[in-house]
């Protein structure tokens, strides 16, 4: 089949892989602009791009698609379908209704649950217990469109955003491998309407959405911190110094929210929250590396009965 692919972040590569891998032509990959990265801020490109080029394709890196700013290149790639994973751009009207097939997407959640940015880290951040993708027919919405084909996984007990995030991307080139299949036999495949009433949001972390807080109970800090992990990571301060926490686990203890109920590098640290209490595990403070906490205190005097906050 003759598809334009619309992707960004490492989520959508397996699913350029697979497409590519199955035969499909692949006449054009849209990707975001190139951004700086790091402390020296060099200019890079998304790894969809990187894919993209590594296969010979056409790459295509528009800063907005509104106004009909790409409507003469579609028709002239004309595809018969256009694939979205994990673009970051909403697609207007003319790009939805160009090719003869629509534009489906993969969406990391069951959908309607989890409707937007980051729904695999929401769905670890709130504790939830599966998750999935969801293949969807794409309207003018924030993942509201029709959904055709779905896969559900449980959520690990110990299992991080990034983890999460790296099992449904291959779950989403499978799910899509079979459902771009079918419409290459059959054509437009029937959709099931979403149920609006039944949706949440998943909006875009930021640094700032990170802090901790230790008034939540010792299960709900432990999922905000996995699901926080890889980015932007959970954050607290001990003694004015900010401590990002990568993992922790439930331990024995109770005390003040934020109170440090022992800390020694043969214990490690232990901190109450509003009921329970966390051992924490990997931390990184401030202009430091990344460590086990027994590590981090071999350095650093911490007082049983200090307060954590940020």
């Amino acid at each position: 089949m003759k598809i334009v692919f619309m992707g960004t972040p490492d989520f959508a590569v397996p699913s350029l892989a697979r497409l590519l891998a199955d035969g499909h032509e692949i006449c054009g990959v849209f990707t975001q602009p190139d951004k700086p990265q790091g402390r020296k801020q060099v200019l890079t490109p998304p790894p969809v791009k990187a894919l993209a080029l590594g296969h010979g394709l056409a790459v295509y890196q528009p800063p907005t698609l509104k106004n009909g700013a790409a409507e003469d290149l579609l028709r002239q790639l004309a595809p018969e379908l256009i694939v979205v994973v994990a673009y970051g751009k909403l697609l207007p009207r003319y790009v939805l209704e160009s090719p003869r097939l629509g534009c489906i997407n993969a969406h990391g959640s069951l959908l309607p649950r989890w409707r937007g940015a980051a729904p695999i880290q929401w769905s670890v951040l709130v504790g939830d217990r599966k998750t999935g993708v969801t293949i969807m027919r794409m309207d003018e919405g924030l993942d509201t469109g029709e959904m055709l084909a779905k896969c559900e996984t449980e959520i690990g007990a110990r299992e991080t955003a990034g983890e999460l995030f790296d099992r449904l991307a291959e779950d989403a080139a499978a799910l899509l491998s079979e459902t771009v299949g079918r419409m290459e036999r059959e054509g437009a495949i029937a959709g099931e309407a979403q149920d609006d009433s039944a949706s949440c949001y998943a909006h875009m972390l930021s640094q700032e959405s990170a802090v901790l807080d230790w008034s939540k109970t010792a299960r709900e800090a432990d999922c905000f911190i996995r699901g926080m992990n890889p980015w932007p990571v959970a954050r607290t301060a001990v003694g004015g110094v900010r401590l990002k926490v990568y993992s922790a686990e439930p331990a024995e203890g109770s005390g003040a929210p934020g109170e440090v109920l022992c800390a020694d590098p043969k214990r490690g640290m232990v901190v109450a929250c509003g009921e329970g209490a966390l051992a924490l595990g990997e931390v990184q403070a401030a202009g430091g590396r990344r460590m086990r906490v027994s590590d981090w205190l071999r350095g650093h005097t911490v007082k049983t009965g200090t307060i954590l906050g940020d």
